[in-house]
């Protein structure tokens, strides 16, 4: 499949790489995120040691290092050479590239050659003080797929790297725009659904084909068991954690709807004192995330709520694992049908306030608003607003979704209308209405909100 997006990213690493010295560039985040295609797309044919580390013993990771400098550099006795420690490997490997042309040195998942070799920090930033030896320009990229661990061990104020990088890399999933590039023939309704299931995430994305409706698309990825989707999210999780059973419970308390601490220590039975490590140790991995209701005040901590921010860990937390038992016993259609069709709307609908906000950034740069925003939602015991925007310039936007069916644009406004009422606007700033509905509308002249389609959202590029 053509490589799709991260622009961006190839134009960072290449300036990088036509620096005049050494560079050094960590790049993290999540898993299959696309890290280390966005790296392999960017070395191409340059000259590039490409080593993956792995949970291995140091020795046998070393002697791997050796064979894959070999390989890249056309040096078959590096592959033979004694070296027990990372130290001398990487001595001996960048000893045998050419001064003529800078060599990228990739690390790919660090955190595991780190955790086995605690000292390969240090070697590195010896390597990076000492410019490499003077005699070879080498880019370092660090990958790790740890978020946690990138942070701290690699950007980290106590890391022995912290303030060598010339530059680092969040990569983050696509955007619902960018997502869209991977079935640009599909309809917007479509295209908004499939990103409801696996976000921006490529790796997920790729395996929804084009030729295939959203529900056949769902049944083969998720219904089949041979399929790769039908059990990554246990994959992913087991590779990362320990004490599945606990991080299983807490991910389908989230998926069934707990979002504060008490409602998912009650259906979990974990006490709130450790429930904050695993909630914290999903938030590093970037699967879970906590929200405060926006106001233009300071939030009130006692008020976060958690919510699952990855969508295939949501889709499959709330239709696959707790149907397990009923889908091994089903055909597929059979289970499908009677188990997700009923509930996928509601789905798409709670996914869609998601993607709205996430348009709404969008929008303030095509309107080109000249200051900082805060995006969010707000709730209370009265009021579920679906869409606020904090801005700097004296307004705030209160916005709702609508995924259902065309309702009345009347009786949509003054729902609006009540709610706003009940949003607490402490600095008595202007409020701007909007409203996000699935389906193209006409408005009449002087109607007091502005109004936009799923299409309207698709087209803000």
């Amino acid at each position: 499949m053509q490589f799709v997006g991260r622009k961006k990213e190839l134009e960072a690493l290449e300036d990088a790489y036509s620096d005049a010295g050494c560079s050094f560039i960590p790049i993290y985040g999540r898993r299959r995120v696309g890290k280390s295609e966005l790296i392999k797309k960017f070395i191409g044919d340059k000259a590039a040691i490409y080593f993956l580390g792995k949970q291995a013993p140091a020795k046998l990771q070393i002697k791997e290092f050796l064979q894959a400098g070999a390989k890249s550099l056309q040096q078959p006795l590096l592959a033979q050479a004694m070296a027990d420690d990372w130290q001398t490997a990487i001595s001996l490997v960048v000893s045998q590239a050419s001064p003529d042309r800078k060599l990228i040195l990739v690390m790919d998942e660090f955190q595991w050659s780190a955790e086995t070799s605690k000292e390969l920090p240090s070697v590195l930033q010896g390597f990076i003080d000492n410019n490499w030896g003077g005699k070879t320009r080498v880019f370092l990229i660090l990958c790790g797929s740890y978020m946690g661990f990138m942070e701290k061990k690699v950007l980290g104020e106590k890391s022995p790297l912290f303030g060598r990088r010339t530059g680092q890399i969040l990569l983050k999933p696509f955007s619902y725009l960018e997502a869209a590039e991977f079935h640009p023939n599909w309809s917007v309704t479509d295209k908004a659904k499939v990103f409801s299931i696996c976000g921006g995430i490529p790796y997920y994305l790729k395996f929804f084909v084009p030729n295939s409706s959203i529900d056949t698309n769902i049944r083969k990825n998720f219904l089949n068991e041979f399929s790769a989707l039908a059990r990554e999210p246990e994959f992913l999780l087991r590779e990362e954690l320990k004490e599945l059973k606990k991080y299983f419970g807490i991910l389908t308390a989230l998926a069934t709807g707990a979002t504060t601490n008490r409602k998912i220590e009650k259906i979990t039975g974990i006490e709130a004192k450790t429930l904050f490590y695993y909630l914290n140790s999903l938030k590093e991995l970037g699967y879970i995330a906590s929200y405060h209701p926006l106001t233009s005040h300071k939030p009130n901590p006692k008020q976060v709520h958690y919510k699952l921010k990855d969508p295939l860990l949501r889709f499959w937390f709330c239709f696959i694992y707790p149907n397990n038992t009923a889908i091994a016993q089903m055909e597929d259609a059979v289970s499908f049908n009677s188990l997700l069709k009923p509930h996928l709307e509601q789905y798409f609908g709670y996914c869609y306030e998601i993607l709205c906000r996430d348009a709404l950034a969008y929008l303030y740069q095509k309107e080109e608003l000249g200051c900082s925003f805060e995006i969010g939602a707000f709730w209370s015991k009265d009021v579920q607003i679906d869409i606020v925007g904090q801005r700097k310039d004296g307004v705030v936007d209160i916005g709702e979704c609508k995924w259902g069916a065309k309702q009345s644009l009347k009786q949509l406004g003054k729902e609006l209308e009540r709610k706003i009422v009940l949003y607490p606007n402490h600095d008595n700033k202007t409020i701007q209405r909007r409203l996000f509905l699935r389906s193209e509308y006409k408005i009449p002249d002087q109607y007091p909100v502005q109004v936009f389609s799923l299409a309207d959202l698709y087209s803000l590029r």
